[in-house]
């Protein structure tokens, strides 16, 4: 027998208890967002930078040598704007204007080598962090059934 949509193999639920499961997902999943960006902000509040700071940072770091039209571009911020949260983050010495090679009237940004080390390998570790050691109190099977299941929401929400 062919499965229709809406019917899973799992049984069969109600358009309410769907609706209230779904719910009760995205509330947990909320909360998992919530406790993994905390070791990020943490850190982030201790070099005192702003959500564009650090979003122009990232940009930064990913692509290195960028010019400010295609940062302001990639963060989505005015030109001005991202103009002026280059001048301090340079004078915080995070970042450099670097005249381009081919055409030396226009600047090109690059991050410092230590803020290159620390959004390309902190970061990811902070993120990490707290999901590594929740997994340290799992047994093996706990483990494979939380990955099985995150794995295969991802790929029905993919799906959709």
């Amino acid at each position: 027998m062919s499965k229709t949509r809406g019917q899973g193999t799992g049984g069969s639920c109600g358009r309410a208890e769907l609706a209230a499961l779904a719910e009760q997902m995205e509330r947990d999943l909320s909360g998992i967002r919530r406790v993994l960006r905390r070791p990020l902000e943490a850190e982030f509040a201790k070099g005192e930078l702003t959500v564009p700071q650090l979003a122009v940072m990232q940009v930064v770091v990913r692509n290195r040598g960028i010019s400010l039209k295609d940062l302001s571009r990639e963060v989505s911020l005015a030109h001005s704007t991202v103009s002026g949260i280059v001048d301090r983050l340079e004078k915080r010495g995070m970042v450099e204007r670097r005249p381009d090679a081919v055409d030396g009237r226009l600047a090109r940004i690059h991050p410092t080598a230590e803020v290159a080390e620390f959004i390309s390998a902190r970061i990811p570790a902070l993120s990490r962090g707290p999901l590594e050691s929740a997994l340290e109190r799992t047994s093996v099977a706990e483990r494979a059934a939380i990955a099985g299941a995150l794995k295969r929401l991802r790929e029905l929400l993919e799906e959709a």
